[in-house]
């Protein structure tokens, strides 16, 4: 990828920072958003190393299990390989911290730990009785 001056338009070298003709910054695009190189821990079918490509380069993950599949019957058995050392070479996905108690991880409150309100008389409910023998 050529670069070049945005204040003169002379060629500069791609790790250039100021142009050496005129002494402005360069500046650079930005860097391709993207995810980075991650086995998933949710989606897995076998090590997650398909599903980790195609989130990372956004492709279908359909069609990148169907190559691996066809590739493992009609390369030898070198797609295997390859996957092997992508299971051990690609790390896992670090995992979300849990949510605050009383939340869900998509960010609703839940009420499962409030009792419930009687509403007919405003008091709140209260303890059953204990039967002693």
């Amino acid at each position: 990828m050529a670069v070049f001056c945005t204040q003169c338009g002379s060629g500069l070298p791609n790790s250039a920072r100021f142009c050496s003709y005129c002494g402005s910054n360069v500046q650079l695009p930005p860097p391709f958003p993207g995810r980075p190189l991650v086995r998933p821990i949710y989606g897995r079918q076998v090590a997650g190393v398909c599903l980790g490509l195609a989130q990372a380069n956004g492709w279908d993950v359909a069609v990148v299990r169907v190559i691996a599949v066809l590739g493992l019957f009609f390369s030898s058995g070198l797609v295997g390989v390859a996957y092997l050392a992508g299971w051990l070479g690609i790390p896992d996905e670090i995992p979300a911290p849990y949510p605050p108690q009383g939340q869900t991880p998509n960010g609703y409150t839940t009420t499962a730990n409030v009792p419930p309100v009687n509403t007919t008389t405003n008091h709140p409910p209260q303890a059953p009785p204990t039967i002693s023998l």
